[in-house]
């Protein structure tokens, strides 16, 4: 297999993972204001995904340095294409931080709603501008022949791209509900239970858009591989759904992430070889080829990340492991 191609893999594998676990974490602070009734119930919310969201948001930062490593060239082109959305993406990503480990700082309620919202609003915008971006990718954005973006932020919104965004702001957000039935108890499981049943309706029909928009707006579909994987995701959500309506919650959570995954290997495997689509000429679109570093470069990072990232997988896999628990209101008395 050569270099680029095995990149481009890592690539779809990292956002898959990305996606999947990044993904839960936007879920349940989207459901925070909603889902916690007082502040004890919030802080429980919290909680369920206080050891791990930092972590989960490390495969963004992986993914983003391998693309810098692997596909210098879209690297450049996509943050300076997407500059405005990945800024408002990032400033989102720190107030939801800071937010985290600041609402504890004082008791007075007005503080603490605060930090809930800015953890809400820090969670839907990048669920939302994510799905924009993925949308983008596979649409076509304006690069011209030198690789340049020359577009403008308004030409990332159309209608298509913004049914993506709000496709994954309801997925994710389905995803954390779902998530939350599994790591809360009793009255609180139960109302999660219950988000995820409304939630998921909406997720459901903005996915059927999403795919009925895709067949007007890329050749995704051209890619038979891409096209089953799209349609499996939506196939797979509905049976998530039914698991979660029987209160199968469990299985719910699995057919959830595998949602995730074909999804996000639909719209890659759709875009291969391709990396960015240029909308003025496709061939002008940013490639594995054309975009790529230098062989002795991908040698180099595939020896690293074959050294480094089992250490990390196995790492991750055990910080799930040992918080596997149920949170609840007697864990905050200790």
């Amino acid at each position: 297999m050569e270099l680029t191609v095995l990149w481009f893999i890592l690539l779809t594998v990292l956002f898959t993972g990305f996606f999947l676990l990044e993904g839960f974490d936007y879920g349940v602070g989207i459901l925070l204001p909603f889902l916690g009734k007082n502040d004890t119930e919030r802080r429980v919310i919290i909680n369920t995904v206080g050891p791990v969201w930092d972590g989960n948001e490390v495969w963004m930062i992986t993914a983003g340095g391998a693309m810098f490593a692997a596909f210098p060239h879209v690297y450049a082109t996509l943050f300076s294409g997407f500059y405005l959305a990945l800024f408002l993406i990032l400033m989102a990503l720190i107030g939801r931080g800071v937010a985290f480990e600041f609402r504890s700082k004082d008791d007075n309620p007005g503080w603490r709603r605060t930090w809930d919202w800015l953890i809400f609003f820090g969670s839907a915008v990048p669920a939302l501008l994510w799905g924009v971006a993925v949308a983008n990718l596979i649409k076509g954005v304006p690069i011209d022949a030198k690789m340049q973006y020359v577009g403008t932020f308004f030409d990332l919104l159309s209608p298509y791209t913004l049914i993506g965004g709000l496709a994954f702001f309801l997925v994710f957000t389905y995803h954390g509900a779902v998530y939350l039935t599994l790591k809360t108890e009793e009255e609180m499981a139960e109302r999660a239970r219950k988000a995820a049943q409304g939630t998921g309706v909406l997720a459901a029909i903005a996915c059927l858009i999403l795919v009925a928009m895709t067949y007007g707006n890329t050749d995704l579909f051209a890619s038979a591989g891409a096209g089953v994987s799209l349609w499996g995701a939506v196939v797979v959500f509905v049976a998530s759904f039914g698991a979660v309506y029987v209160k199968r919650c469990g299985l719910g959570f699995i057919l959830s992430c595998a949602t995730i995954l074909l999804t996000t290997a639909a719209f890659f495997w759709g875009l291969f070889p391709r990396l960015m689509v240029s909308s003025l000429n496709p061939a002008w679109s940013l490639t594995i080829t054309n975009s790529s570093s230098s062989p002795y470069t991908l040698t180099i990072m595939t020896i690293a990340a074959l050294a480094l990232v089992p250490v990390v997988l196995v790492y991750q896999g055990w910080v799930y492991w040992i918080f596997r628990k149920r949170v609840s209101v007697k864990d905050l008395q200790y």
